[in-house]
């Protein structure tokens, strides 16, 4: 592991978003045990089920789904970066509303200002932080990675209409993002998990598995912050645009 003691300066940082859990806190962990100054942003305090060192002194307390947050936290990413670039962007943050008893809230079920809760949070938060954020990617070399998901490109028994139709948008997005900033050096990618080993499986998942992955098991969080960490690296030098699958197969 390199050493954790150098020059913040010194170090590339990566900022995530939606870290408390789940892929969100495999990710942390596995950055920072490769050397990376780690910031991070959720809705809630520093949560205290995701551990890292410096963890607690590294998070941004922003409300994603509120607009007027997302400049005050750009300051204050700024802020933190004392002047340097920020190497990577991982946008992961994301809420999926359900019905009652965690059915699937589909068209008929959700209003208006749930579907401007969701597209804020999991969509245009993602769009603001990195026109927000460009100069300091661009002056790092930086990459983006969204997270998007297996629902946004089928209907999921679980995931609801605005969550699918939500990250449908964000792969578009990276699409876009990707050809807007590849020429200022800044590379987009995204990943679309299926089913992950999380504390927010939905009752019914073990079905999903024995009849729809080939690979007969959920996957763990740690494969997918595998990936994140490849696409930010200098071995993905040359993929932009992509959205990788990680679902064991499931998507065939």
């Amino acid at each position: 592991m390199p050493e954790q003691n150098e020059p913040l300066s010194a170090r590339k940082t990566m900022l995530l978003t939606g870290a408390s859990r789940g892929i969100g806190h495999a990710t942390v962990k596995l950055f920072y045990q490769n050397g990376w100054r780690v910031l991070t942003v959720s809705r809630a305090s520093f949560d205290a089920d995701c551990p890292w060192p410096g963890g607690r002194e590294s998070h941004i307390q922003a409300d994603l789904s509120d607009p007027a947050s997302y400049a005050t936290m750009a300051d204050e990413v700024r802020k933190r970066l004392g002047g340097g670039g920020l190497s990577a962007l991982v946008n992961n943050a994301a809420i999926s509303p359900k019905r009652p008893g965690g059915a699937r809230a589909g068209v008929a079920e959700t209003d208006y200002e749930t579907w401007l809760s969701v597209f804020n949070v999991n969509l245009f938060s993602a769009a603001m932080l990195s026109r927000l954020l460009l100069p300091e990617l661009s002056g790092a070399g930086g990459t983006i990675v969204n997270v998007t998901s297996i629902a946004g490109s089928r209907v999921h028994p679980f995931a609801g209409a605005a969550y699918a139709c939500s990250k449908a948008a964000l792969a578009a997005l990276t699409r876009e993002q990707a050809f807007d900033f590849g020429r200022l050096g800044v590379r987009v990618n995204a990943i679309a998990p299926g089913e992950i080993d999380t504390s927010i499986l939905s009752p019914g998942t073990e079905e999903i598995v024995k009849t729809q992955i080939p690979m007969r098991r959920l996957g763990d969080p740690k494969e997918v912050a595998r990936t994140i960490l490849f696409l930010c690296s200098s071995d993905a030098s040359y993929i932009n645009g992509a959205e990788v699958h990680i679902n064991g197969g499931q998507h065939v």
